[in-house]
């Protein structure tokens, strides 16, 4: 049996109560993560075309707000 599958049997027993605190917790660490990898996005520069595209889109009037 592979760890995968053992975390998949351990949630399907977990109560609804803590059910909810597990989702709670895996949902903050999921986006704990995403800020991390926009962090590291943005550092390396894979981020900086979208800069120039709204710089672009600025200057021509085209911007949209959101």
């Amino acid at each position: 049996m592979s760890n995968l599958e053992e975390i998949e049997m351990a949630v399907e027993s977990l109560r609804d109560d803590e059910y909810g605190q597990f989702r709670l917790w895996f949902l903050e660490r999921d986006w704990e993560r995403w800020d991390r990898q926009i962090e590291a996005d943005s550092a390396s520069g894979k981020l900086d075309m979208l800069i120039r595209e709204a710089d672009e889109a600025k200057a021509s009037g085209t911007l949209s707000d959101l």
